[in-house]
């Protein structure tokens, strides 16, 4: 899953979010992909220029799978771009930088917080109720080029500061060039800032920004375990997302955050659950035990019986599905994702082929006298081989997830012209579920009638051999299939 921490993949998952959810996603820097969108980026720079004169930007480039600050830098013009060599090997997103950030004490900081996807189906997240806040080592100006090569001013990577002889480093929590995000939230709480506030938003920018990478996340988990395998039977824990422990600060929040992660991964907690909750003694009897001398050896009896009675209380609290109700509505991209993964025909791959594209068309019923067949392949085609040529991962040939969303768009585009994007999208959604589903029923009767007449027809068949019709789960109940249609059959009129 390590498409989650792709640069490029999540600058493509909000960018599709944004598009269909502007005010939702505005949280997201203007971005642009290199080296594919590098014309684009200069193009759209200079006409923001002549528009504004005034407007002097700085910009931020990071490459797609650099971590600890290896290969970020600052520029002020896209001819300042390092396209010689290592640009076409190692991708990269360029960013509008923020000029004016928040600061404590002069210096730049930032905030790790720590979030749990335990679930993608269903979605359950989690996020860490204390984080990390990293300091610069240098006093924070505003960007010009005689600063901007200045690494210790700009960029908060603790593997950068370590080496600047400005790093403190200190056993507290609340001083140092490492703190805990708490001591951060008492220091802007003493400002008068509303703290419910900040993690009201820090809650909403998390699952927004989940809810945006899920699609792909569940493309290429079926791509790991295809459906009808079990799933696995052990929770892994990679020690690459935990840098080293070097300080308290980092013990005190990381070490927390490790054991409510195992905590809540326990695959034996729900039986130990069901143990603890069987019938005990009257409260009369055990009170009167509590009350004679062998007391002590059954409190040390019952918390052997419950070990987690003896930890801290969790670090850990879940955000979704408990606010779920707030932000079900943005998760349209993801129903488009489950269309994906349904044609994608051989389980385990994650790009969908010509047939497959084909396939989805004529079962939603979306080819008409208006879009021929042959105007399906088109589109195809021509979707398909952009995206390939965009440098992306050439294993798999075939359309994937992010082109097959493009192509999806289009179709909700060239059907329903007189809606907005969003409307358009949901509108599409909602007819190719209701056809799919129309379809599975069709299946399943005539899968019963194959069964019925069974006996009848292979009377003469040796004892042992079954045939089980195929089985295809379909993406509504008949009664919300109903409702859809009638939602679209209104959008028509």
């Amino acid at each position: 899953m390590t498409e989650m921490v792709r640069k490029i993949t999540l600058s493509r998952a909000v960018r599709t979010m944004q598009d269909l959810f502007p005010e939702e996603y505005n949280f997201y820097p203007r971005s642009w992909i290199l080296p594919e969108e590098f014309p684009l980026f200069v193009a759209e720079v200079r006409m923001m220029k002549e528009n504004d004169p005034a407007w002097k930007p700085t910009f931020i480039v990071k490459p797609d799978g650099g971590c600890q600050g290896d290969g970020i830098y600052l520029i002020k013009d896209p001819s300042d771009i390092r396209l010689a060599g290592n640009l076409q090997s190692r991708p990269a997103v360029v960013q509008e930088y923020i000029c004016k950030p928040l600061l404590i004490d002069k210096l730049k900081f930032d905030i790790r917080l720590y979030v749990l996807l335990k679930s993608l189906e269903p979605l359950e997240i989690y996020i860490a109720k204390d984080g990390l806040s990293r300091f610069c080592t240098e006093p924070y100006q505003e960007p010009t080029l005689k600063n901007l090569h200045q690494v210790f001013m700009h960029l908060t990577n603790y593997s950068l500061n370590i080496h600047s002889g400005n790093f403190i480093h200190s056993d507290s929590v609340n001083t140092g060039s490492k703190r805990t995000f708490s001591s951060i939230l008492y220091r802007l709480s003493s400002k008068g800032v509303d703290i419910k506030k900040v993690w009201s938003d820090i809650i909403s920018l998390v699952i927004k920004t989940i809810v945006a990478l899920t699609p792909e996340l569940k493309v290429y988990y079926q791509s790991d375990i295809p459906t009808g395998k079990p799933g696995p039977t052990c929770f892994q824990l990679s020690p690459g997302v935990f840098e080293n422990v070097p300080s308290p600060v980092d013990e005190e929040v990381k070490v927390a955050v490790i054991r409510d992660t195992l905590r809540l991964m326990d695959p034996y907690k729900k039986k130990k659950k069901d143990n603890l909750s069987q019938p005990s003694e009257p409260a009369s009897e055990k009170k009167e035990q509590l009350s004679e001398g062998g007391s002590t050896d059954k409190l040390e009896h019952d918390s052997s019986k419950n070990p987690e009675a003896s930890l801290p209380s969790p670090c850990l609290k879940q955000v979704f599905p408990k606010y779920a109700k707030q932000f079900n509505y943005l998760r349209l991209v993801e129903r488009v994702a489950a269309l994906f993964i349904r044609f994608l025909g051989v389980k385990g791959t994650t790009r969908l082929g010509p047939t497959g594209f084909r396939t989805f068309v004529r079962n939603c019923k979306l080819s008409n006298s208006n879009f021929s067949m042959a105007t399906v392949d088109i589109l195809y085609i021509d979707i398909t081989r952009r995206w390939n040529s965009m440098g992306m991962d050439h294993k798999e040939s075939g359309m994937c997830l992010q082109a097959f969303v493009e192509a999806f768009f289009c179709l909700a585009q060239k059907r329903y012209k007189s809606l907005p994007l969003r409307e358009q999208v949901a509108t599409l959604i909602d007819f190719c579920e209701y056809q799919l589903v129309t379809l599975d029923e069709k299946r399943l009767v005539c899968s019963r009638g194959i069964t019925e007449r069974r006996p009848a027809l292979i009377t003469c068949q040796p004892d042992g051999l079954h045939l089980t019709p195929a089985h295809h789960a379909p993406l509504l109940n008949r009664t919300a299939a109903t409702n859809k249609l009638a939602d679209y059959r209104s959008h028509r009129l």
